[in-house]
């Protein structure tokens, strides 16, 4: 049943993917928004069943004659492990030179064991495929597609949630029933990467805060500067579904509003204030309507973007803050790069949704070298490479550096979701599946919008009805508890 499950969204996506021209790419960072460490601390374990530590079998992974990743001291321990580990990524623009370069690092420690990535294109579909086949590798990125209640089904618990998480960031994102099954890639703070030069040539002074006062901006650059104000890089898919990731926090200003969706009643309706996720769709449904974007985004390229934003070509992407540092590296200006908050105040105060990338985990049906190998180059890589000074991403571990592109977040309060009731672990996965809405493990609703403003085919409002009924009818499908 899991795996049909699981093959059903790999299909589903696929299917998707033919549809309309979004589609995979390599670049996609995590499912989520990212972190500081005092919202990670303060997150919460009411979900984690804090006494169980114990994997689908029943065995510990130390019983099963595998430390946990805690126990493990890198360059000390194993230093005689022979093994062949494959990692899959998704970084296909840096496989070959950053992280042919970690390993060999890596290697120089262990000597007896070999690291071999495999970057993967459309990688979300494709390894959600592979998953299900079995016989993948040793190490991925964990796909958005794999529902918790199910990361016991292909990866091996890396250890208990009340220990990893005085450690990590995150961990909670890829936590069921008490286990960690992977350990977040660092984290991104949700926000707008710019081209700072761009706005100022177009006369901005001041950084907008709500929707109107960005598509304002958005609309001087237009008149004033030969940029393209708002990049879309539709034809990329991924890119599209980066809008999900500031429903939440950023929007809302409420860690606990994801663990309330999954009860509230039409959700999608637009609200007086100009908050919450009609908002957020409203910024991208009206910068297309009013040609504020590339003139034909079926036709937009993800990797030249990145000179282009550089070079002032591009005034401004909606993307996570792991975004930056590639725009800075892509050209001769890199202090031209800046990154602001979404345009979105509640209460007279903003905020910024955070979260982890893409989770490294482990595959459980590898051998128990190849499993101990794995676990010292992940914790080598999460803990002792430059990784995270290199990508300009929140580290993993707690006690670790942010980077310096979130200082001009001043006055912005970073928070992350709160981790979900006991017994709801999976009920907004359930009502977001059910429903086919479809947010955050799924490009095709972002892309809808887009195109139904490209074309004037809807409205963002009939849009937005419509999936408010889609939500209802899975909450009512499922038994869920409305509040009115």
């Amino acid at each position: 049943m899991k795996l049909k499950r699981l093959m059903a969204l790999g299909m589903a996506a696929v299917m998707t993917m033919s549809l309309t021209a979004c589609g995979g790419s390599d670049d996609k960072p995590s499912d989520s928004t990212a972190a500081d460490n005092a919202a990670a601390s303060n997150t919460a374990s009411s979900d984690k069943d804090a006494g169980s530590d114990s994997d689908a079998a029943g065995e510990t992974p130390s019983e099963a004659g595998v430390p946990t990743i805690d126990k493990i001291n890198v360059g000390e321990d194993y230093k005689d492990l022979t093994a062949s580990i494959k990692i899959l990524t998704n970084r296909t623009d840096i496989v070959d030179t950053v992280y042919a370069g970690y390993a060999d690092q890596f290697m120089e420690l262990y000597p007896n064991i070999t690291v071999e990535y495999e970057a993967v294109t459309d990688y979300e579909e494709a390894v959600t495929l592979r998953l299900t086949a079995g016989g993948w590798g040793d190490i991925m990125f964990i796909p958005t597609s794999v529902p918790k209640n199910e990361l016991s089904t292909y990866f091996m618990s890396l250890g208990d949630y009340n220990t990893l998480d005085q450690i990590y960031n995150f961990v909670d994102e890829k936590t069921f029933e008490g286990n960690v099954y992977g350990i977040a890639n660092g984290g991104t703070a949700g926000g707008i990467a710019y081209n700072k030069k761009v706005w100022a040539d177009a006369g901005i002074t001041e950084m907008p805060k709500t929707p109107d006062e960005f598509l304002e901006d958005l609309q001087k650059i237009k008149d004033n500067t030969e940029a393209v104000p708002l990049y879309t890089n539709f034809s990329a898919g991924w890119t599209m579904g980066a809008w999900d990731q500031y429903i939440e926090c950023a929007a809302t200003g409420d860690p606990d509003f994801h663990n309330n969706l999954p009860h509230m009643k039409d959700p999608f309706t637009k609200r007086d204030d100009m908050t919450g996720p009609y908002a957020v769709y409203y910024v991208l449904y009206e910068s297309v309507a009013r040609k504020l974007v590339e003139e034909d985004p079926a036709s937009s390229d993800w990797e030249s973007s990145k000179g282009a934003i550089n070079r002032g070509e591009i005034a401004t992407m909606v993307l996570g803050s792991w975004a930056v540092n590639q725009f800075k590296e892509a050209g001769d200006n890199p202090d031209d790069i800046g990154y602001m908050p979404f345009p979105i105040t509640v209460n007279g105060k903003q905020y910024a949704g955070s979260g982890g990338n893409y989770g490294y985990g482990i595959n459980k049906d590898a051998s128990d070298d190849n499993k101990i190998a794995s676990m010292l180059y992940v914790k080598w890589l999460i803990e002792e490479s430059p990784m995270f000074l290199d990508e300009g991403s929140i580290p993993a571990r707690k006690d670790g550096e942010f980077p310096a592109v979130l200082e001009a977040f001043d006055g912005v309060e970073l928070i992350a979701n709160s981790p979900a009731p006991d017994g709801e672990e999976d009920l907004f996965d359930d009502v977001n599946n059910e429903s086919e809405v479809g947010i955050n493990n799924n490009d095709y609703p972002d892309c809808e919008i887009l195109e139904a403003a490209l074309y004037g085919t809807r409205t963002l409002d009939e849009i937005m009805t419509e999936w408010n009924e889609k939500w209802s009818a899975a909450q009512e499908s499922l038994g869920v508890e409305v509040n009115k």
